[in-house]
């Protein structure tokens, strides 16, 4: 199947063929024609999956042919969790919308309100913001629904997450009844569907992520260490394994902060991305990696949605996060379109209850493999949380082959191999 087996107008097809956009991807193949249709869509499908492309084509061949939008009035509305994303939505649509004459435009908060005041003033046909912002610019009269035919929530999850609940529900209560609402999330939560049976209309439901499994085409392993000797680790670790390029995800700011500056005074590019940054900041960290002018990239959890990174081979674990769920979406960063991608987790004993969800939560063991000189004085306890419901079986010595260059694991244990110290 090919982009041209759509009924799409042609000027967005000039648009693909510009872009060198010739296959759909499954969520592409399967959500675009229910969009078409007009009728509303619940989509689970994990990032990088193709998921703007899927709803924004549609939408902008449904709003070629019609009436621009007036002073403050918008026809689509975009809504997602974090500035970066919608930024990023933004520019994909531009890209789509390239040869149509539609008014595409991005909110969010962190920078100046008037520019954004002014722009509405002109109407915009399709608008991308975070549901913070948009409240506000609503709240000032400097936008206007009455003319909305389409809702979409990208990353519904995400949102509900960061706890924009009440600004989203205030939102959609602001909007006309009648329109298309297309929910795009990476999991069918108990909240997610209890959101979308107030939302929706019969809406057409599309699963590409039947389980909570990690992206297939990312080899994970964790390097169990101490807590005081994960900046050494890292920096060793970075050094070792050649990387050039990598995210590394950490809890909060300050320790982003200190870990970075500690990175540079040894020589390495890196730069941090977190809610304490500036707009113009994050921004700059951002371009700089995708540049090239960057190789690390230290962020918070702000960063482990939406961001669209090409070619990104590693993403590394400084802390595993709280919640389960972000570990999949952390490490959905890398193995993209087909590429081969790694995620490694320096992992410390306090963190034990952290790496047990997830591997519920993923439904498989992440391999250990201990870094020679960095062996833990504290050492990572057994996470054999299926011991609980089924004994352990008994040693029979076979193992279990796993094609990436760390060691393979016993079945039955979950003591790694070490490897031989460097001389």
């Amino acid at each position: 199947m090919t982009f041209n087996d759509f009924q799409l107008n042609d000027l967005i097809k000039q648009s693909l063929q510009t872009q060198g956009y010739e296959t759909p991807t499954p969520i592409q193949e399967q959500a675009i024609p229910v969009v078409l249709k007009g009728n509303d869509i619940m989509a689970a499908a994990k990032t990088g999956t193709g998921k703007t492309a899927a709803f924004s084509l549609p939408i902008i061949d449904r709003l070629i042919d019609g009436k621009p939008a007036h002073s403050k009035h918008i026809r689509a509305l975009v809504l997602t969790p974090t500035r970066e994303l919608a930024a990023q939505v933004n520019s994909s649509i531009n890209l789509y919308a390239r040869h149509t004459k539609l008014r595409t435009y991005v909110v969010f908060g962190g920078v100046k309100i008037n520019p954004q005041i002014t722009q509405l003033n002109k109407g915009v046909d399709i608008l991308v913001a975070t549901p913070g912002r948009l409240l506000d610019l609503y709240q000032q009269g400097a936008v206007k629904f009455d003319h909305l035919d389409v809702l979409v929530l990208d990353e519904a999850d995400r949102m509900l997450d960061m706890g924009f609940i009440h600004d989203i529900k205030r939102i959609i209560k602001a909007l006309p009844k009648k329109r298309q609402t297309l929910m795009f999330s990476a999991t069918f939560s108990k909240d997610i569907q209890k959101l979308a049976k107030g939302l929706m209309q019969n809406p057409e439901v599309i699963s590409l992520n039947p389980d909570n499994s990690s992206v297939k085409s990312v080899k994970q392993w964790l390097i169990p260490v101490d807590k005081k000797k994960k900046s050494e680790l890292l920096f060793n670790v970075i050094v070792d394994e050649k990387i050039d390029k990598a995210i590394v995800f950490m809890r909060t700011k300050h320790s982003a902060n200190r870990l970075t500056r500690y990175l540079q005074e040894r020589g390495l590019r890196a730069a941090a991305i977190h809610g304490n940054k500036s707009q113009t900041a994050r921004t700059k960290a951002l371009h700089q990696f995708k540049e090239g002018g960057v190789d690390i990239l230290i962020a918070t959890d702000i960063a482990a949605r939406g961001i669209d990174i090409d070619q990104l081979p590693y993403v590394i674990n400084f802390d595993l996060p709280n919640v389960a769920e972000d570990y999949v979406h952390r490490v959905g960063r890398t193995g993209r379109a087909g590429a081969l991608g790694k995620a490694i987790s320096l992992v410390s004993a306090d963190e034990i209850k952290q790496l047990i969800d997830i591997e519920k939560f993923t439904k498989q063991k992440i391999n250990r493999d201990y870094f020679p000189g960095f062996e833990p004085t504290h050492e990572l306890p057994s996470s054999d949380w299926k011991a609980k419901k089924h004994p352990p079986k008994k040693n029979t010595g076979k193992k279990t082959s796993h094609n990436h260059k760390r060691p393979s694991f016993n079945k039955s244990s979950d003591k790694p191999n070490r490897r031989p110290r460097k001389k």
